[in-house]
């Protein structure tokens, strides 16, 4: 019974998460919004596995956290050495 009412809030705040995803008004909001999915998967690999009570999940679980964290911070650092610089103004 738990184990639902657990994979359902995980549902439902991955769905919400997912429209941040689609509707997001900045890039931020976006690239966000799939950290977020990152972790509620996660958060869904740990709760199978420990409902199926197979540890090998929760190995999974913690690779997919760094690969989260990685693809993040690979990401925000793209989008912030990409944007385009003012050139100077001159002097007069």
């Amino acid at each position: 019974m738990m184990f639902a009412v657990a994979m359902i809030a995980v549902l439902v705040s991955l769905a919400l998460a997912l429209s941040r995803a689609l509707l997001g008004p900045t890039m931020f909001d976006r690239v966000l919004a799939g950290n977020v999915i990152g972790t509620l998967s996660v958060v869904a690999l740990a709760l199978i596995g420990f409902v199926t009570g197979r540890p090998d999940f929760l190995d999974i679980a913690i690779l997919y956290t760094l690969l989260n964290l990685v693809g993040t911070i690979a990401v925000l650092r793209y989008f912030k050495l990409s944007q385009p610089v003012a050139p100077p103004v001159p002097k007069k």
